[in-house]
């Protein structure tokens, strides 16, 4: 009988040490809080952690245990301490020890929170080491106490286990042996991740969270290799922003460049924290090895694998060549300077010898431009035989050497015109900088032993605008173009243009997520992604909403870049499409402020930098820019309220200002100069502004009357207004017509507002069956505008087609020569038919509905359609599910089906439109370029191929509009439909076809950014079929 009580507590007590378990996204948890089910102790607020290595394994190991002795202090407020037996190594730490000031032994003291030092006690024991470079973990292989088959000879994978009697005097221990340099370093930061210590704690300054007690769970861990072999990111575009921040912070060198080893520290440490590999290195101003003769030999100890950019060949970077090359910019030349070029790219070979990096091959003009007007494959090969023969030279094997060929912008038409690279050549595929992948390997590029990579943008500096200010990243985008480059065999090397890195914090997090092991990540689970960063990060007690706000600000944020936002982008007119994506921000900026207030004084800095930043700065940018538009109409209008307006637009400049300032000044000025870059007053120019501005805007002459009196009358849909006359309207026409509204159209709306200077008092008069959300009102000239909502009530409406007239009256007059205004509104009370029980209904000349929202769905064969979530511009979007299908037909791509009625024939002549809004992406393999298939009822299908690709320097025709807009937009005219039943059918064919939403133009669709508003619904189907008009007013 005392058997049960015995196994309950048991399971209770691993139910609690379960419940206290961390891990990294998708990985297995080996740490927790709280004792139970036999966990191992490892330290205590009063009891440290033993760190024991072979002082001959790899330096980058012994300083990564450094920094996880220091992250025990960090959390429970007793640094561990490190002893590195035998003695130190062969390996050169010399750099680490100067830069970083650690001790030469690697000996670490136990800090207290209070800052005084003590030896302390041992509460348990951390064994690390390298297999093959560690005698300890060597032995406890030999003797069978630890099984690394799982691990050994793989790439930078690890294992971790707790093991009794490792060595003579140690009880147990937790060991973690990793198979080569960077899988022991991930190991050691994998339980710095768990214990509560972001890699981010320098850089956006996340506060651990302090425990009494860290456990180590004796079930064994196996980490497998990386999904991508080198995972890095790329400093670029780094002024002003990281160029004033460094100068202000770090020595200079003597060319006046801050980025030397006291910066890259802070660099190779964050990240190796994100299990990352690579680098490529500030480039703009700066020379990584010119700089600071220690950056290399400080990233080889670390264990950093060092490249350089796209346009910097040999190890050399683009700077060097004003001080070390001859002849300038045009001394860059292979045809007239290949001697000195080749000499040049000798040198740079011979310095990168001795250490881990991945050569550079090929060439393009000086800093970052074409190495000439046309396609030169014979003198690109010849560069890069030239280089092959130095690599030979100098290394002795030149197939034995990490290279990459990055086939950015016009080097890609070479690969196309036929050129050849040698066959170990990494050939480093792109994005078109706007999160696009360009081009994946195809039949016999997928078995070059080089293997292929991706090189990608969060950052970037050029047509057809920068954006290099601010976070603006859709997460699941990212998923979806990073899972279709590994589908396809892009997981050699992975690199990120990441700007500044600041901004950049979480899509950093994300993507080397992704590229550690994608396999933890489907199309649904982004937002669980966000949540456990969130909750890492800040505690699980906000993580959810924490993750809610991201997700929604990486949505918003994706409609248009920062930068790419001017006043006519949003419309002010039409579907109210500003006002609800203004709402939108100030909800989530009121959802963040809430958090930030509820977090401690320890966590505010870094949510304030990750998080209510962006969405408190990017919420005010938009808000200028709809309101610069709204001050232009208003104006126009007459409206004393374009006055208030205005001044929005000055409190907005100064909110931005504010922001900037408070994130300078953070942290005692922690910070400061990391939000230098401008971000306001682009005006249809590419480049960056000098400095920041407002939109254009104009001022009323509120102290004078209007000539037509004080009441003003607007409309949706219509820059006009009555009383009085405007090139909007005729002459002497004191009328407006709004759209027609039915059943199933959204409710319409009229602004009354103030052009004078008396107060007045106004009235609604309308037929019964006219439905107001308020009938009368006074306005002085100062007050606000008021917007009234126009609806029927169907019950009492006349049937069929009417139109009614709405007399809109003021207690004062209208002028000298205008008279009462009115309103028309055209009813069209349409009768749906009972046997119409699933579909989308039209509402006033158009219809139209998410993609997911199909009737039905067919599959054909194991080819389905994939959801992708919180994707796109407007909910979400639909894929193929197979990343590998190419050329379908509608015989064999599965089916989406949608059932619609329209009450509204087309001719023709003038016939139905069917737009599809498809994310922009490209034609990834350009013997088949992206199409669909489309057919209403019985009419013959239509086949688009929507992306029409051009030579270099051009992108595909249209590529600037759908990257501002994030969409392609797609069109196909099916002449004459009758009223009634439709149904459409669509067949993407494929695989990076991706589809958002679909509009159906019967003559009502008006501009909007996104698109009209999803249309009415009936019956279920994959759609919402709430049977129900969108929100009313009243």
């Amino acid at each position: 009988m005392e058997l049960l009580p015995k196994l309950l507590v048991t399971f209770l007590s691993f139910l609690l040490f379960a419940t206290d378990l961390v891990s990294a996204f998708g990985q297995k948890a080996s740490i927790g809080f709280a004792s139970g089910n036999g966990s191992y102790l490892l330290a205590t607020r009063s009891s440290r952690v033993a760190l024991i290595l072979d002082g001959a394994d790899w330096p980058g190991v012994l300083r990564a245990a450094n920094d996880l002795a220091v992250d025990f202090g960090r959390v429970t407020g007793l640094n561990g301490s490190v002893t590195a037996t035998g003695g130190n190594g062969t390996k050169s730490a010399q750099n680490i020890f100067n830069v970083t000031g650690i001790n030469p032994d690697w000996s670490v003291g136990a800090a207290k929170a209070n800052g005084t030092w003590t030896n302390g006690t041992s509460a348990g024991t951390i064994i690390v080491g390298t297999i093959g470079n560690s005698s300890i973990i060597d032995t406890l292989v030999r003797t069978g106490e630890i099984d690394v088959s799982g691990v050994e000879g793989k790439w930078e994978a690890f294992v971790s286990a707790v093991v009794k009697n490792p060595t003579n005097g140690t009880e147990e221990a937790l060991v973690i042996a990793g198979s080569d340099k960077r899988g022991t370093i991930y190991g050691i930061y994998d339980v710095s991740e768990q214990i509560g210590v972001s890699p981010w704690y320098w850089w956006a300054d996340v506060a651990p969270k302090s425990h009494g007690a860290i456990y180590a769970v004796r079930t064994p861990k196996v980490q497998k290799s990386p999904t991508v072999k080198y995972r890095g990111f790329f400093i670029n575009d780094e002024a002003p922003a990281l160029t004033g921040w460094a100068r202000a912070r770090f020595p200079k060198s003597k060319y006046g460049n801050a980025f030397g080893a006291e910066m890259y520290s802070k660099v190779f440490e964050l990240l190796l924290r994100l299990r990352a590999n690579y680098l490529w290195p500030a480039m703009w101003s700066g020379m990584f090895n010119v700089d600071d003769p220690r950056n290399q030999p400080l990233a080889d100890e670390y264990g950093i694998v060092m490249g350089t950019s796209h346009t910097e060949p040999m190890d050399r970077a683009t700077k060097e060549w004003n001080y070390f090359g001859t002849g300038g910019d045009a001394g860059w030349s292979w045809v007239t300077n290949n001697a000195t070029v080749y000499k040049f790219f000798e040198e740079g070979a011979q310095r990168a010898r001795p250490y881990e990096n991945i050569i550079t091959v090929g060439m393009r003009g000086y800093h970052d431009t074409a190495l000439g007007p046309n396609v030169q494959t014979d003198l690109l090969e010849t560069i890069v035989n030239a280089q092959e023969e130095i690599l030979e030279k100098v290394y002795g094997n030149a197939s034995a050497v990490p290279q990459m060929w990055c086939l950015y912008k016009e080097v890609q038409d070479y690969f196309e015109a036929g050129m050849k690279v040698p066959d170990w050549v990494t050939l480093l595929w792109t994005e078109d900088n706007w999160q696009n992948i360009r081009r994946l390997p195809v039949g016999d590029e997928k078995k070059r032993s080089g293997g292929a990579g991706v090189y990608y943008h969060f950052d970037y500096v050029g047509d057809p605008r920068n954006f290099k200010w601010i976070n603006t990243i859709q997460l699941s985008k990212t998923y979806d173009q990073m899972r279709l480059a590994v589908d396809r065999e892009a997981d050699r090397i992975w690199i990120v243009n990441v700007g500044d890195i600041k901004p950049y914090e979480i899509p950093i997090s994300h993507w080397f997520d992704l590229a550690y092991d994608i396999d933890a990540f489907n199309e649904r689970n982004t937002l669980d992604w966000i949540e456990d960063w969130a909750a890492k990060s800040f505690g699980e007690g906000s993580a959810k909403a924490i993750a809610e706000v991201v997700d929604k600000y990486s949505f918003l944020a994706n409609l248009r870049k920062f930068e790419e936002v001017e006043p006519n982008s949003f419309s002010v007119l039409n579907y109210e499409e500003a006002d609800k994506i203004i709402a939108q921000w100030e909800g989530i900026g009121e959802k963040a402020q809430s958090i930030y207030d509820g977090l401690t004084s320890e966590q505010q800095p870094a949510f304030f930098e990750m998080i209510l930043h962006p969405v408190l700065a990017g919420g005010n940018l938009v808000n200028i820019q709809v309101d610069g538009a709204r001050n232009l109409i208003y104006s126009g209008q007459g409206r004393n309220s374009a006055n208030k307006i205005f001044q929005k637009v000055i409190d907005g400049m100064q909110t931005d200002h504010k922001l900037t300032d408070q994130y300078h000044k953070l942290l005692n000025g922690k910070w400061n100069h990391m939000m230098d870059q401008t971000h306001l007053g682009y005006q249809g120019y590419w480049q960056q502004p000098m400095r920041q501005t407002s939109p254009y805007l104009r001022w009323v002459m509120n102290l004078e009357r209007s000539l037509s009196g004080d009441l003003g009358i607007a409309i949706e849909g219509s820059n006009a207004t009555v009383p009085g006359d405007d090139i909007w309207h005729d002459n002497g026409g004191g009328s407006l017509s709004l759209a027609p509204v039915s059943p199933y159209s959204q409710p319409r709306w009229i602004d009354i507002f103030s052009k004078g200077t008396e107060t007045f008092n106004w009235k609604i008069q309308a037929a019964s069956f006219v439905k107001v959300s308020q009938s009368s009102g006074t306005i002085a000239p100062d007050d606000a505008d008021a917007r009234v909502y126009i609806d029927v009530d169907w019950t009492s409406a006349p049937s069929g087609s009417t139109t009614t007239v709405i007399n809109m009256t003021s207690s004062t007059d209208y002028g000298t020569q205008y008279s009462m205004p009115t309103i028309k509104l055209p009813v069209n009370n349409t009768i749906l038919p009972s046997s119409f029980t699933s579909g989308f209904v039209e509402g006033s000349g158009y219809i139209a509905f998410e993609a997911e929202h199909y009737t039905r769905l067919t599959p054909a064969g194991n080819i389905s359609y994939t959801v992708l979530p919180d994707y796109g511009r407007t909910l979400s979007a639909l894929k193929l599910s197979d990343n590998l299908a190419e050329s379908l037909t509608s015989a064999t791509a599965p089916t989406l089906e949608y059932d619609f009625y329209t009450f509204t024939p087309t001719t023709s002549s003038k016939g139905l439109n069917l737009t599809l809004i498809l994310s922009p992406s490209w034609n990834i393999n350009p013997k088949k370029p992206l199409a669909y298939i489309a057919q209403i009822d019985d009419k013959p299908e239509q086949r688009r191929q929507f992306v029409t690709d051009q030579p270099q320097p051009d992108f595909p025709v249209g590529w600037g509009i759908a990257v501002a807009q994030s969409a392609w937009l797609n069109t196909t005219t099916w002449g004459a439909v009758g009223a009634g039943k439709h149904t459409l059918k669509l067949w993407l064919v494929e695989a990076n076809v991706v589809l958002q939403k679909v509009v159906l133009d019967l003559g009502g669709v008006v501009y909007s950014h996104n698109g009209p508003p999803e249309s009415f619904l009936v019956g279920g189907g994959n759609g919402t079929g709430n049977g129900s008009l969108v929100r009313r007013h009243w």
